[in-house]
């Protein structure tokens, strides 16, 4: 996997969000990336990785993109479907990106599926450095004793001492797009960064964007598909 980037901004707060539980990681960076008007730096590259151009009306984006808003200097890496068989590869190179840009601390945006139906969705905390940790639990979040974290931000949790890296999970009872949660993410990464970011629309506006990340996701997935089909009937023939 390659790491391409067209611009280098100093000292930014890293924040990934992947496909998940409730897919509230890549809700919460969609809106937060669209609202700071962040712009595209750059992509992470690896054949495994089907060549597809995600449109979605004016917009056009690559399956893994990472953006930059430079009024807040916050580096956006932006996952539209998941990156099964490769989440070694990707933490390693976001663990790289880190490096190079010299980031102040990685924020890993999560779900974590709950049976308790709540009108508010509970953030949870893990943080490998204790002042941050202390702050966020200040703000309002639980710290998380238990439980199995797997994909890429799990692979990042095995991999990423030497990072400053915090991990947060919002509560979700569903696992289809949880913008509801997705907002309380949000809302507690406004108070810890002071973004003036309001959430409500989002969660006024759930239905509406949560079919966008819906179809976003579903056109990735089935290009991928395709692509896989495609490989394996070039193969036959080749066969």
């Amino acid at each position: 996997m390659e790491l391409i980037l067209n611009k280098k901004p100093k000292r930014p707060t890293i924040i990934e969000g992947f496909p998940g539980v409730g897919f509230v990681g890549t809700i919460a960076a969609e809106y937060m990336l669209n609202h700071l008007n962040a712009k595209s730096i750059g992509y992470l590259y690896d054949p495994a990785v089907p060549p597809i151009a995600i449109i979605h009306g004016k917009e056009t984006r690559r399956l893994l993109e990472i953006f930059h808003a430079q009024k807040e200097n916050l580096v956006f890496i932006h996952a539209i479907s998941g990156v099964s068989g490769l989440e070694w590869e990707v933490a390693n190179e976001i663990i790289e990106l880190a490096k190079i840009l010299n980031a102040k601390e990685l924020i890993s945006l999560e779900g974590v599926t709950s049976p308790d139906e709540a009108a508010t969705s509970r953030i949870f905390i893990r943080s490998n450095d204790f002042k941050t940790e202390k702050e966020f639990l200040k703000l309002g979040a639980e710290k998380l004793k238990e439980g199995a974290v797997t994909g890429v931000t799990g692979a990042l949790m095995l991999s990423g001492d030497h990072v400053n890296s915090t991990f947060l999970f919002a509560e979700t009872h569903s696992r289809m797009p949880d913008s509801r949660a997705s907002a309380e993410l949000i809302r507690m990464l406004d108070l810890y960064l002071n973004l003036k970011i309001d959430p409500k629309p989002l969660v006024k506006q759930a239905e509406e964007f949560e079919n966008k990340i819906k179809d976003m996701i579903k056109l990735g997935i089935e290009s991928q598909q395709s692509h896989k089909k495609d490989e394996i009937q070039r193969i036959n023939y080749l066969g």
